[in-house]
């Protein structure tokens, strides 16, 4: 079989993925063996590959081609996420291109149009994957919007409806006015954003007095319907009862008395806008305050907003600012830091709104997921830091709201048939519900046609946190084989970002729904950032192309600079340098399997040198399979593929080779070749997990292979006993190597030159590797001494002394005239520096620091001026 000079990727990643794909080694069914499960953390389906995704799969990949090798029964699940905000705002953006209004489809119209971009666009995500080398079991690819998906989502909301746990309220809500749709506090982000605090002057009615309230929203002030005093203060006890006229609107308000006011705070007035804030709603229920929401639902101002009716609310406050500093009621302006509600899809501000919301109770389902990672250790969370994280969050939990203004999602099984808030029921499916309703209506003459399904979808994460439950149909079918099989999975990998908006939520349904964790370890992953630690983002232009990268470097060689850059659970700093490494790296992999392929093989005697070699190898390798353990079970997968890189690029490329490789033109002895061979092969299978593509490709160029001797799914090696004294000997072996290669190329004695060699043993180092040594060094002999060698070049290693005798070795007259030429430039230096420390103005008026340093120079030229006479009086 003719090999290639040269690797590339480009040839190779498309032919074993094929190959791999046509012989179902990704695919898993229920059997005998034990099962290792991952399920992929859904991406969404319009989205792209960026560096997060390519570092999360990657590790995942690593795992489970691990798991395979190691005789598992591997299946990893991949799917999507339908992101009904991310995706809907897509279709919506799609439509107006064409001239349509979401708001003149029906929902069955609005909804084909979604299918149709998902069809068109859902799946590139997973398609690019696979230019990663991720083994997947596609034939078991998800989507949360599938039907079955679906029917497990809502079979959960009826369920935990009729448990009691979801509930319908009227509440203060995060309003997202880009997407037009509630969120989660989750998915609120809060950021501390420059500000301006606005003092307005309120006229108090039916006098010349007025009141300064302090406010950062004065397009609110249309929503005031009361101002607040605090009844301890004494500067405004003269207002009880009184009211205060709004500006601009000339709206009469109450001015009301509550603890609730802070004294210290801006003026020690409160304007109340019970529609628009949550604490101010508290006081409006409290007081009997009237509501008046003064936005439309994106954000701008509403009737209640008089002429600024139609305005964006950041364009409407520079405007109103401007009415009531020209009507004297704007009193002053400071600088104001606020931290601000963004929404964590569309960036947009919040805001609170009041709404009518459905609401999943948290406080009991929380306690067994708690109970499993904080006190069980039943999840465990890698890095274990992230512990503080998840009972902040678990223990702080409030109230889920589940409900989005949305079309693109499962949606609300919930059905109205009268005019009244409680006139609903929840059900399945319509023909149950209309029993329902009849029963609760005690009306048997409603029709199916009387009931109005609840418009709203259910928020995407109440799909997604079902996840590694529903991709086995364990909602449905509870029972069934391959939820029994497959369930809990074993390791989950995914962003700390969303610790709580999946992660936690997952161990939740788990509990609820199993009665069991869905997973056993959560290994967090850092973020992705630039070499000068800024987030990747479009925005920066730092995010380099994913699909560019894998053709610039090869998939393995991306795999390989993404893990190098990544510590367990820290950002990692991504630098394409590093690909490149990974590139360089498959080369040298490459040249090592070409340079023995090109050896002839013969029925010779093995030497010694090559049969010690062979056996520290395989000791070194036990001892790097016992360390790739260890950082594999501690979730180090960085860490494992650089003791891997280590030992094959060092132990095996730079030493193991060089020690077996035969003299020039000649064979190499038919033991020691399949040695290397064996020993190839084991290298190939524990990088097979990070290198897939060349490993497998180096495989099957070693030997005719039939799809079942595949390197993806043949055996991790075994461990086995190994003798540490070896590699101990080694170590002093390698070095005692490089002393003698070191005076070679300072002295220029040409490697062709055989040298004699000495050693005083201080060491009492065993003479294991000096066959070795003699070839590596191209030595005459070992000569064990007790006594130094006179005019001879020595180095150490540890304690013991080598000895190279310099005649015959050198040109003596070319290294004496070299040392006389360093001595005279050293002697020179030396005088000055003298001259400079013997300057009594200099000593006095220059740093401690600088007059340390001239010392510490005297110092070195002293001791190499000695150095350098002795070495040519050896000479002499």
């Amino acid at each position: 079989m003719q090999i290639p000079s040269k690797y590339d990727a480009s040839q190779v990643e498309s032919k074993w993925y094929d190959y791999w794909m046509k012989h179902n080694y990704f695919h898993s069914e229920p059997d005998e063996r034990e099962p290792y499960t991952i399920v992929i953390p859904p991406p969404n389906v319009t989205g792209v590959l960026h560096m997060g995704h390519m570092l999360n799969n990657t590790i995942q990949d690593v795992l489970i081609r691990r798991a395979r090798l190691q005789g598992k029964n591997a299946c990893w699940v991949p799917g999507t996420d339908h992101a009904s905000i991310a995706t809907e705002a897509k279709v919506v953006a799609k439509l107006k291109e064409q001239g349509i209004d979401k708001n003149n489809l029906s929902r069955d119209e609005f909804l084909k149009h979604a299918w149709d971009w998902t069809h068109e666009y859902g799946g590139v995500i997973l398609e690019q994957l696979k230019k990663l080398g991720c083994s997947c079991d596609w034939d078991r690819t998800k989507f949360t919007m599938d039907d079955d998906m679906s029917e497990a989502v809502i079979k959960v909301f009826v369920d935990l409806y009729n448990k009691g746990l979801i509930y319908r309220g009227y509440r203060m809500v995060n309003w997202d006015p880009e997407a037009k749709t509630t969120l989660s506090d989750e998915e609120v982000i809060y950021e501390e954003k420059q500000g301006l605090l606005y003092y307005i002057k309120y006229q108090v009615e039916g006098t010349n007095e007025s009141l300064t309230i302090a406010t950062t929203r004065p397009e609110t002030i249309f929503g005031d319907t009361a101002i607040c005093i605090n009844p301890n203060d004494d500067r405004f006890k003269h207002l009880k009862g009184k009211k205060a006229i709004v500006p601009i609107c000339n709206r009469v308000i109450p001015i009301i008395e509550d603890e609730y006011v802070d004294m210290e705070f801006g003026t020690g007035c409160l304007k109340v806008t019970p529609a628009h804030d949550e604490n101010d709603k508290v006081l409006g229920e409290k007081h009997n305050l009237q509501v008046i929401d003064i936005f439309n639902a994106d954000a701008t101002l509403n009737s209640f907003g008089l002429h600024y009716e139609g305005k964006d609310r950041f364009v409407a406050r520079k405007e109103i600012q401007k009415e009531i500093e020209e009507n004297g009621q704007l009193v002053k302006t400071e600088n104001y830091i606020n931290k601000v509600g963004t929404s964590e899809r569309t960036k947009a501000v919040i805001e609170p709104r009041l709404s009518d919301q459905w609401f999943l109770k948290m406080e009991d389902l929380v306690k067994p997921a708690i109970k499993a990672v904080l006190e069980d250790g039943e999840v465990k969370l890698f890095p274990k830091k992230f512990e503080n994280t998840y009972r902040h969050w678990m223990e702080n939990i409030r109230d889920w709201n589940i409900s989005r203004q949305l079309l693109w999602g499962q949606q609300i099984p919930a059905y109205y048939y009268g005019d009244g808030k409680e006139d609903f029921v929840v059900a399945e499916n319509l023909e149950d519900a209309l029993k329902l309703a009849k029963e609760k209506s005690n009306n048997q003459n409603l029709a199916s046609s009387n009931l109005v399904q609840d418009s709203d979808a259910l928020d995407t994460w109440f799909s997604s946190w079902l996840w590694p439950i529903s991709v086995f149909d364990g909602i449905r079918n509870p029972e069934n084989k391959e939820i029994q099989y497959y369930y809990p999975t074993n390791d989950l990998v995914t962003g700390p970002d969303i610790l709580f908006f999946w992660v936690a939520r997952m161990i939740i349904a788990g509990y609820e729904y199993r009665d069991e964790k869905p997973f056993q370890n959560v290994y967090l992953t850092g973020l992705v950032r630039d070499k000068q630690r800024r987030k990747m983002s479009k925005s920066l232009g730092n995010s380099p192309d994913a699909l560019k990268l894998i053709e610039e470097f090869g998939a393995d060689g991306v795999r390989v600079g993404l893990l190098l850059s990544s510590a367990a659970g820290n950002d990692l700093l991504f630098d394409e340098v590093l690909c490149q490494q990974g590139k360089g790296f498959a080369n040298k992999i490459w040249n090592a399997f070409r340079l023995i392929q090109g050896w002839e093989i013969a029925d010779i005697e093995q030497p010694e040198s090559s049969k010690i070699a062979i056996e520290w190898f395989e000791a070194k390798f036990q001892e790097t399979l016992v360390v790739i353990e260890d950082h594999f079970r501690k979730y180090r997968i960085s860490d494992a593929l650089m003791e891997t890189y280590k030992l094959i690029w060092n132990d095996f490329c730079s030493w193991f080779l060089e020690m077996i490789k035969p003299e020039y033109q000649k064979p190499i002895d038919r033991v020691t070749y399949k040695a290397a061979i064996s020993i190839l092969e084991n290298n190939l299978k524990i990088l097979h997990p990070f290198m897939p593509f060349l490993t497998e490709d180096i495989w099957q160029y070693i030997s005719e292979r039939t799809p079942q001797e595949a390197l993806i799914v043949s055996k991790w090696p075994k461990f086995s006993n190994y003798d540490k004294n070896l590699i101990s000997e080694f170590d002093l072996a390698s070095g005692v190597v490089s002393g003698i290669r070191n005076i070679r190329k300072e002295k220029n004695i040409p490697f062709k030159d055989t040298i004699r060699f000495s050693v005083i043993n201080n060491e009492n180092t065993a003479s294991t590797f000096d066959e070795v040594i003699i070839k590596l060094g191209n030595l005459e002999s070992i000569n064990y001494t007790t006594n130094p060698v006179d005019g001879a070049l020595t180095f150490r290693v540890k304690s013991n002394e080598y000895f190279i005798p310099m005649v015959g070795a050198i040109d003596v007259e070319a290294e004496i005239k070299k040392l006389t030429d360093e001595l005279n430039y050293t002697e020179g230096f030396l005088k000055s520096v003298q001259k400079k420390l013997s300057n009594e103005r200099f000593v006095a008026g220059a740093p401690e620091q600088v007059i340390t340093n001239e010392r510490n120079k005297e110092a070195d030229a002293l001791a190499k001026i000695e150095t350098i006479k002795a070495s040519l009086a050896s000479l002499k």
